[in-house]
């Protein structure tokens, strides 16, 4: 059951992602759950681990501060993948 909810939250935070980043047209169902769970993931290491942020350590969780980590990690994962062109 855990696996389910990580895929609906990873897919809610990726397509909020998306939508913030313009990006939602170019991208399918399958990439906002991935960017969801990995922007999720990398939000809460690095507002949570490197820069102390007492709150990130929620991120990816079902809770309105735990979207808000996962979407803002989703967001710098996206700015990360323009950059490089990947997106």
């Amino acid at each position: 059951m855990g696996w389910i909810i990580a895929i609906l939250v990873g897919a809610l935070i990726g397509w909020l992602a998306s939508l913030l980043m313009g990006t939602d047209a170019r991208q399918g169902a399958l990439a906002n759950i991935v960017i969801g769970i990995v922007g999720s993931a990398l939000g809460r290491w690095l507002f949570g681990d490197v820069l102390h942020i007492g709150g990130a350590v929620a991120a990816g969780s079902f809770s309105l501060l735990g979207l808000l980590w996962g979407v803002l990690g989703a967001v710098v994962l996206i700015f990360i993948l323009r950059a490089l062109r990947l997106l």
